[in-house]
């Protein structure tokens, strides 16, 4: 009897683990739409992001151009609980945290040997259709730059 709850329990978080990540509208692939961002010349821009669910985490992996157009590649994996997880491939960040403020609403922060090189938020649209990141960080001068990027969901 004792096994049989413990079994019905482990199957009932695993299917609430499930259905948490099927309805998170971060997952899927996103494509940029250059048309609605407002993007710097200097700044790298994300031309492609997809996120997944890797266990009780989560997996991005980015695709894009740095600021002279040479391709670029990262990847991360970690939970949306504002603590720093390693990321792969991005010569300007050895960590990214991600933070959720609601369902729809996030916090992000790339850092680069303890210190914040980027910070931004990510906006879901309440139809999951659209996803905007505005970020903010420093170019290769130490010039501020700010850049707005809309992602349509594929």
């Amino acid at each position: 009897m004792k096994m049989r709850r413990m079994i019905f329990a482990l199957a009932f978080c695993v299917a609430a683990s499930i259905a948490s990540f099927a309805s998170d509208s971060n997952i899927g692939s996103w494509k940029l739409n250059e048309s609605k961002s407002k993007i710097p010349a200097s700044m790298a821009k994300n031309t492609s992001v997809i996120y997944a669910a890797e266990g009780d985490a989560y997996k991005a992996v980015v695709d894009g151009v740095d600021g002279s157009g040479k391709p670029t590649h990262n990847e991360w994996t970690g939970k949306f609980d504002g603590k720093d997880y390693p990321v792969t491939g991005d010569p300007n960040a050895d960590t990214r945290a991600i933070k959720t403020v609601d369902d729809h609403h996030y916090e992000l922060t790339n850092k680069k040997a303890g210190k914040a090189t980027t910070t931004g938020t990510i906006t879901v649209s309440a139809d999951g259709k659209t996803r905007t990141l505005v970020t903010q960080g420093t170019d290769a001068t130490g010039k501020k730059v700010v850049g707005t990027f809309v992602y349509d969901k594929q």
